[in-house]
């Protein structure tokens, strides 16, 4: 009897074991990322998905709060030896992680871990902002997005406007019967570089530096401030003093997405990102929707840019890891894997495959989605030039902040926009000669 005891207790052991074994046997690695809030809480699903997708592999998603610290955070866990195998870095910090040569290049990772990739699958406006300068990707696309014009459908049709306004003449012309109608805030306008100053010059296939937009090498130097940017940023100044744009921003109690969304304002320019944002907060009855970011008459459309981050593999992890990663962007690059982050946050697809399958269930045209395909048709409508890549400069965070703070400056007739914009170039081409300084010697890949 004692014998029967035993056994039993010894098989019951054993049961309970089992999945705790199973689950000990699961290699993990850490995937830090930058967002929190609602779209925080999809990474984390996401996350999930993939724990759930198999038996091999287990990822630790830890948010860092938002882009800037999580690259800190990840240089500062490098000096220590305690990096995460993952990190999503932002778009402009592509440059900060090529010259520092601490990560695995993507094609290498995937092919080392055996796991196939259709590098041409990636769409090319998003894969030309991560790759090197003989096309190879050197990190995986991850949250992408494009800014468009949100326009108020319902304000602009009562003065005349059927279709949102394609050049800036048109823009002109709308604003100014909007304020004769009686709207105090026609256009909303923030102090952010990328829908305003840095769209602008890529859908006008206009050069924001010299050696192609710092793709060339790390001697690059800003060049805005001239030509068409120059007469675009003074017509702005015009524009807000004639009450035309109204600025919207933290530090005036209202950001421009909100305004728009409640009704205060009657346009802005945004991330398509933000889609999911207006339609969840907007007013009652709003009638709303994107369009793409108007240009001046006379002027050929290219592509815009695109925004958000990309997934780098950082050295100095165990090899068992590196399976885990390379298994992880298999899994995230797949068709219903894009549907799914496409449908919970406001971003777009990265690869040709995601894309179409959206349209072959008819993703587009949901009324929940009404109007995203325009960041598609914007980012799509050319093949990337040299200057409507993406940029490959140093400290750009740097660079955003002058551009805000004088902005800032001008707006408030502290200065002139011409003294403005020339201060902007000549404080960003300091942060520029600094960073080459730092990598002295070193070539971009």
């Amino acid at each position: 009897m004692l014998r029967r005891t035993a056994l039993a207790l010894g098989v019951a052991i054993t049961a309970l074991a089992a999945p705790h074994a199973e689950a000990q046997e699961r290699q993990r690695f850490t995937f830090w990322y930058g967002l929190s809030g609602q779209l925080g809480d999809v990474v984390q699903q996401v996350c999930k998905r993939f724990n759930d997708s198999q038996r091999d592999f287990e990822v630790s998603c830890v948010s860092q709060g938002d882009y800037p610290r999580t690259l800190q955070n990840a240089i500062a866990a490098f000096r220590a030896g305690e990096q995460p195998t993952v990190v999503q870095v932002y778009d402009i910090g592509t440059a900060d992680l090529m010259l520092s040569g601490q990560y695995v290049p993507a094609r290498e990772l995937m092919a080392e871990q055996k796991r196939n990739v259709d590098w041409n699958n990636y769409l090319s406006p998003i894969a030309a902002y991560y790759a090197t300068s003989k096309g190879e990707m050197l990190s995986f696309p991850f949250n992408s997005s494009t800014a468009v014009m949100y326009w108020n459908r319902g304000a602009f049709r009562d003065v005349g406007y059927e279709k949102p306004p394609e050049t800036w003449e048109d823009v002109e012309k709308a604003l100014r019967a909007l304020k004769a109608k009686g709207h105090a805030c026609p256009m909303a306008i923030n102090f952010d570089s990328w829908p305003w100053l840095e769209q602008f010059a890529s859908v006008h296939n206009l050069p924001i530096a010299s050696e192609d937009n710092g793709y060339g090498g790390l001697d690059a130097k800003l060049v805005f401030n001239d030509g068409l940017i120059r007469k675009h940023f003074n017509n702005i100044y015009r524009w807000y003093k004639e009450g035309l744009l109204v600025v919207k921003t933290p530090e005036t109690g209202q950001i421009a997405t909100a305004a728009f969304a409640d009704g205060t304002c009657a346009s802005m320019f945004n991330s398509i990102a933000d889609h999911s944002t207006v339609r969840l907060t907007a007013k009652q009855g709003l009638d709303w929707t994107p369009a793409m970011l108007p240009l001046y008459a006379g002027t050929t459309r290219t592509n815009s840019r695109v925004g958000g981050a990309s997934l780098w593999t950082l050295k100095g992890r165990p090899a068992a890891e590196y399976r885990g990663a390379a298994a992880f962007f298999e899994f995230l690059a797949k068709p219903e894997s894009e549907e799914f982050w496409s449908t919970n946050t406001g971003y777009i697809p990265v690869t040709r495959a995601g894309y179409d399958k959206l349209k072959a269930e008819g993703f587009f045209q949901r009324p929940q989605n009404v109007g995203r395909e325009v960041a598609m048709d914007s980012l799509l409508v050319t093949e990337p030039t040299q200057y409507s890549r993406g940029l490959r400069l140093g400290g750009f965070t740097q660079i955003r902040a002058i551009y805000a703070n004088e902005m800032q400056a001008a707006f408030s007739g502290q200065k002139t926009m011409d003294q403005a914009l020339d201060t902007m170039v000549e404080e960003g081409n300091r942060v520029l000669r600094r960073f080459e300084q730092t990598y002295r010697g070193k070539q971009l890949p």
